[in-house]
């Protein structure tokens, strides 16, 4: 259960910018919305793959406070997001644009800045134990699920939950992160 929170947290970046996508779309193409959410669903996937295998180079060094790095990068993580959804400006979404073909190089861009936070996050796998291959595999299969609906959602609704879907990501990854440090310091059991 975990895990799929920490997949749908991942993903609202993504599916922000899928529902930016769809909105540029006058009519709404499934195949460019496949596009979308494999490029997003790839990248989810990949980075924490990345991150688990950095982290794994540094866990003997980091074992005695695992919990504590764990915490303090999903707190960041989850507290950019909110930052970052409650301070954002109108027209600050250049990729809205109305009807524009499929750039993959922009995709591409995007995909990898909407994945950064799944990097760290893989790099606090490594420290949890946490099996990767099943991990991985859940956090891109529900992102490419996410944004491909997000495609269709931004095309049918336009943008206006974008802003609440950041924020919901954001404090989910602050309370998965303080539920962790909470069950190693022995505060808590769930």
């Amino acid at each position: 259960m975990e895990l799929a929170l920490i997949a749908v947290s991942l993903s609202m970046d993504a599916f922000a910018v899928s529902m930016c996508k769809g909105l540029g779309m006058k009519t709404l193409r499934y195949a460019q919305g496949a596009v979308i959410a494999l490029f997003f669903g790839a990248f989810q996937a990949l980075m924490p793959l990345i991150g688990w295998f950095l982290g794994k180079q540094f866990e003997q060094m980091i074992t005695s406070v695992d919990h504590w790095v764990a915490f303090g990068l999903l707190a960041i993580i989850g507290g950019r997001m909110i930052w970052e959804a409650t301070h954002e400006k109108e027209g600050d979404a250049p990729f809205c644009a109305v009807d524009q073909r499929l750039d993959y190089k922009e995709l591409f861009i995007l995909a990898i800045a909407t994945s950064i936070d799944a990097l760290a996050v893989g790099i606090t796998f490594a420290f949890l134990q946490i099996t990767i291959l099943p991990a991985v595999t859940l956090i891109g299969g529900i992102t490419f699920v996410l944004c491909f609906g997000g495609v269709a959602l931004g095309h049918r609704f336009g943008i206006r939950y974008k802003k609440k879907a950041e924020v919901a990501g954001g404090a989910v990854l602050i309370g998965i992160g303080l539920k962790i440090l909470l069950e190693h310091l022995g505060l808590v059991t769930f």
